[in-house]
């Protein structure tokens, strides 16, 4: 298995040409299949995670230290880097934030993301000088190896100001940030006016969902780098909540004819099972 430095220089040299997809796996199952498909760089999901604990996507429900144990994992159980979905940074204040960024680095990741969104309907995101300077004070703790990506959130929180959206990510780019991110996005104008405004520095696009675009035509528009974020645990939880409610109202057994065969999976993980560092020794 790669070093994490190895790793991190891996992901690097991903975000310096080109465009590359970047899957979010929701746990260590589905990271190590994800893997197996031959992505170069998978991301973690806090969505994802969450749903999976039983838990709604919000930094009050899952702490910072149930976030870091996920990261690790996943981090641990791979070959290819990891981005960390790190939500806010679990924190507000700046010192804060890149203490904890600190912290995210020692679970093995080779890049992570820093939000600006809040859990406060009344003001859904942060001051627009706290926010460039808790991306500061996380590019300082990052350091050079690791990718940091900063997000701004106007789109996803009911704010769908592109002025703004730009405005926010070209302060991130200069505040140190490698790589931008603003999720919701939904037109071809939208996506190159945010690639252009922040050049030549990386962006992220999410395809969340069933989408008109192909990667080519993403990458056709200057996107670096695309993720799904809980887009691929959210169509697991399709199947599964179909298949329960035909179970449930309908008593049919049906919807379970999609489901990927036992002996498919199992033969997959045992065949993994070798290579994993956290494996039952004996």
């Amino acid at each position: 298995m790669p070093t994490v430095d190895e790793k991190r220089r891996a992901f690097r040299d991903l975000h310096a040409s080109g465009c590359f997809v970047m899957p979010n796996p929701w746990d260590v199952g589905s990271a190590r299949w994800l893997q197996h498909l031959g992505f170069p760089a998978l991301a973690t999901t806090s969505a994802g995670a969450a749903f999976g604990l039983g838990l709604p996507d919000s930094d009050a429900a899952v702490g910072c230290e149930v976030a870091l144990a996920h990261v690790a994992a996943v981090a641990a159980a791979t070959d290819v880097p990891v981005n960390a979905d790190f939500a806010s940074g679990y924190a507000r204040a700046p010192e804060d934030v890149a203490a904890n960024v600190g912290r995210c680095l020692g679970a093995g990741i080779a890049g992570l993301s820093i939000e600006d969104a809040t859990d406060d309907p009344a003001a859904p995101l942060l001051d627009f000088t706290l926010a460039v300077e808790r991306v500061r004070a996380a590019a300082e703790a990052a350091g050079p190896k690791v990718v940091l990506t900063a997000r701004a959130e106007c789109f996803l929180v009911g704010r769908p100001d592109l002025d703004e959206t730009v405005r926010r990510l070209h302060a991130y780019a200069d505040a140190g940030a490698d790589c931008l991110f603003a999720p919701g996005l939904r037109t071809r104008d939208e996506i190159a006016a945010v690639v252009a405004a922040v050049a030549p520095k990386a962006v992220n696009v999410l395809v969340g969902a069933a989408s008109g675009f192909t990667v080519d035509e993403l990458a056709g528009l200057g996107v670096r780098r695309l993720s799904v974020g809980s887009g691929l645990a959210r169509t697991a939880w399709g199947g599964f909540v179909r298949a329960a409610r035909a179970l449930a109202g309908e008593g049919r057994f049906d919807a379970m004819a999609d489901a990927t065969p036992h002996a498919e999976l199992d033969a997959f993980f045992r065949a993994d099972l070798p290579h994993r560092p956290d494996r039952t020794p004996g």
